[in-house]
């Protein structure tokens, strides 16, 4: 398999986590790509170039974290991450997407604050911002336990430490001392510092 990266992407993260989670690393080659210049091996198996991009040994190419993230967890090694059950995969589900709400927020600043300054949306930035917080205090209220590991715990604590990584003057920590504690233990886990993002 070969799976389209770029090392800073927490959505590229997601699903390396999950390779090592399920005892796949070592059958996946990770090729860096820069999407923004249209590398033509990305835009060859995805047409919006975005990462990552998993082109799985059948030749099928996978976008989308979840998507890949689902995918390698049904013939990866390892617990499962996703379980079938209605319940638990509805509240799986329900926090994977919670964590991608705040990383999705995050990503939109990071767009908004590339752009040239005159063109930038103060109005914008505040929504984006506000939202991002109420994503991470909403996760501050699942009382999240870093020993179960699956899809949602592991998009949660990935998107807390992107958020630290790019937005380092946004103080994400104060009043959330539950998701402090949290992160710190998720990144202990070898999965995640294999893939800590540079």
């Amino acid at each position: 398999m070969k799976l389209y990266i770029t090392t800073p992407s927490p959505f590229a993260r997601k699903v390396r986590i999950v390779a090592h989670e399920k005892g796949l690393a070592d059958r996946i080659e990770e090729v860096v790509v820069d999407p923004y210049a249209n590398a033509p091996e990305l835009l060859g198996t995805n047409p919006v170039v975005q990462v990552p991009t998993l082109v799985a040994e059948d030749g099928l190419p996978l976008n989308d974290s979840p998507v890949i993230a689902q995918y390698l967890d049904m013939f990866g090694t390892g617990p499962t991450l996703l379980p079938t059950q209605t319940e638990a995969w509805l509240k799986i589900k329900r926090l994977e997407t919670l964590g991608n709400q705040a990383l999705e927020m995050g990503v939109k600043l990071v767009l908004e604050k590339r752009r040239p300054e005159h063109e930038r949306s103060a109005s914008w930035i505040e929504r984006w911002t506000a939202n991002m917080g109420r994503a991470l205090d909403a996760l501050e209220a699942e009382n999240l336990d870093a020993s179960d590991i699956n899809l949602g715990t592991i998009t949660a604590a990935i998107a807390v430490t992107w958020i630290g990584f790019r937005h380092p003057d946004y103080d994400w920590k104060t009043g959330r001392p539950k998701l402090v504690a949290f992160q710190q233990a998720m990144e202990e886990r070898d999965s995640f510092k294999q893939t800590y993002p540079r």
